[in-house]
């Protein structure tokens, strides 16, 4: 068994930081992570990938509505979706490849598998195949981070009826999605596929987008994504999301007690993270 000063449990921001500050400060360290790449969700499936999305939607955006005004001429505008999501990927393994090096600069150990506590001083690491193994630790941090959230009654097939993990890989540009939750992650998605021409229905439980912020700032991003094509539906409450096929319906109560009905290829959950 190898023993070590520190194993940190999750390679994320938190975990891989984590772990490069303590071989800094001299202690021998471990890294645990289930997944075959590090990064945790913000570097594989979140803030990287749905930047770089933003990216390249921005210019798509730009190109078609505001070239002309600065005498650019451009032809012929069209959408390879799939190049969008490749380049996506490559920036996502340049930044993993970037850690993988910071942690061979560091003399940190990784290990790749599920850890779990035997006790208080010892970690087993299952891999998705073979056999486990175990780490002794005179500590342990624990940066297993957060997945997302859904509602009860919201079956999230991951085909159909997604999440932002989904969200960031679909197979083909949407006619349409409708995104449940006012919140930073679904509006950013959202304002990605309506810069690319998808009919986006934002709707929210609350009485403005991004509630737990600032009313202003919801205001003005409302105001500039309004203008993107992006539909609101606020003070409604899901009660019901049912997928048929290659579409999903959904069907919200208004806070006047009228049930509206809305239709689109996918359905994008996105209540939060926990």
């Amino acid at each position: 068994m190898e023993n070590y000063d520190v194993v940190v449990i999750g390679s994320g921001p938190g975990g891989y930081v984590a772990a490069i500050r303590a071989a800094q400060l001299g202690m021998r360290t471990a890294l645990v992570e289930k997944y075959n790449t590090l990064g945790g969700t913000c570097l594989n499936v979140g803030c990287i990938p749905s930047k770089a999305l933003l990216d390249s939607s921005e210019h798509y955006h730009q190109a078609k509505e505001q070239f002309a005004t600065h005498g650019i001429e451009v032809g012929s505008l069209g959408i390879d979706f799939p190049q969008m999501i490749a380049r996506k990927g490559e920036v996502v393994s340049q930044t993993t490849e970037g850690i993988n090096f910071l942690m061979k600069k560091n003399n940190i150990d990784v290990h790749h598998g599920l850890g779990s506590f035997v006790d208080a001083h010892t970690i087993a690491v299952t891999p998705a195949k073979g056999k486990a193994t175990q780490l002794g630790a005179k500590h342990v941090i624990i940066a297993t981070g957060s997945k997302p959230s859904t509602l009860p009654f919201i079956d999230v097939d991951k085909k159909r009826v997604i999440t932002s993990t989904e969200a960031l890989g679909l197979p083909k540009l949407p006619k349409s999605m409708i995104v449940i939750g006012g919140g930073v992650i679904g509006l950013e998605l959202g304002s990605v596929y309506a810069r690319l021409g998808t009919e986006v229905n934002v709707v929210e439980y609350a009485d403005s987008i991004i509630p737990n912020m600032d009313r202003a700032m919801g205001k003005e991003l409302m105001r500039s994504m309004k203008k993107i094509g992006v539909k609101f539906h606020l003070n409604h409450g899901v009660k019901e999301v049912t997928a048929t096929g290659r579409s999903v319906t959904v069907k919200a109560d208004s806070k006047k007690g009228d049930e509206e009905t809305f239709k689109a290829e996918y359905c994008l959950v996105s209540v939060g993270r926990r």
